[in-house]
């Protein structure tokens, strides 16, 4: 476990909720959400490879199911449900783990804020536009980390994301960090620009999903959450207008709350559909002898 994963890792409980970062991030990015759900939930945020402390392989995944792979001894954490939350790429991770095996069939709930999915948008031709300015984007990334222009990719990076929001600028400290971990990003790349079938794998998900978007993000991802909405059964969705991209950070206490109710409903409804004929039907039968008593 590295560590920021024992960081916010909460005592064993009920089920676990675990919470995937951007990239360029780390799993400190949930300490509020870790903060909110409390107690009553395990709370697993590692930091993804090639992040974080979570640096030393050699060898980072050019594929999602490689990036689920390497992150399978945190799933393992826990035995039981799982309630995923993903954001970005983590986002792209969590849709990953939850639609494919082995981990689909204990996921509980989703929350996916702006998951980068792009190739989501190859279906349609307005769309397909969406996705090739992605695809061109990421190139220039390439370019520049091959040339070692850590600092303007790292800039284009930055200015991307941002979308029409107010520009920020991260600390000296933030960007050095940034910096020494940007060549994971074109592996994030390749990754997201690489997934097939993300259309038909959204439309089998028969789990409660929560769907996040900021009104200044990149049109791309608020595009992908739309599309997503339409594909993913009984999928609810949440849009900020004056939210950013960096939404779980910058408006964490809105969408924090929007994210802990989503899990708690998801385990009421699960408790509900998982009772048992054997208790019901002994529940039953203790109504009928009380009732007897009553009326005796």
């Amino acid at each position: 476990m590295t560590r920021s994963s024992q960081l916010f890792t909460h005592r064993e409980s009920k089920h676990a909720v675990i919470a995937l970062h951007c990239s360029l991030g780390s799993g400190r990015q949930w300490t509020r959400l870790a903060e909110a759900l409390g107690d009553g939930y395990r709370m697993i945020a590692p930091d993804i490879s090639g992040y974080g402390s979570n640096t030393a392989n050699p060898i980072l995944p050019l594929t999602l199911a490689e990036e689920v792979a390497l992150l399978g001894n945190h799933i393992d954490q826990s035995s039981g449900p799982i309630h995923l939350v993903g954001h970005s790429y983590g986002g792209a991770v969590a849709f990953k783990i939850a639609t494919s095996a082995p981990y689909a069939n204990r996921i509980r709930s989703l929350t996916l804020i702006e998951p980068v999915l792009p190739t989501l948008l190859r279906e349609s031709a307005a769309d397909r536009r969406l996705h090739d300015l992605f695809a061109t984007f990421a190139r220039q990334i390439y370019v520049d980390l091959w040339d070692g222009m850590y600092m303007e990719a790292l800039d284009k990076f930055l200015r991307f994301w941002n979308g029409s929001g107010p520009g920020e600028t991260p600390s000296g400290e933030a960007r050095l960090r940034m910096v020494e971990q940007i060549e994971k990003i074109a592996y994030d790349f390749t990754a997201a620009l690489g997934e097939e079938n993300v259309s038909a794998a959204a439309a089998s998900l028969r789990v409660p999903t929560l769907l996040v978007s900021g009104g200044l993000s990149p049109y791309v991802t608020q595009r992908i959450v739309g599309r997503l909405a339409t594909l993913i059964p009984g999928a609810e969705t949440r849009h900020l207008p004056a939210a950013g991209h960096m939404l779980p950070i910058s408006h964490a206490r809105i969408i924090n709350t929007d994210i802990v109710r989503h899990i708690v409903l998801a385990d009421d409804f699960a408790r509900v559909l998982l009772a048992s004929p054997l208790d019901a039907a002994r529940e039953s039968r203790t109504e009928q002898r009380s009732l007897r008593l009553v009326q005796s």
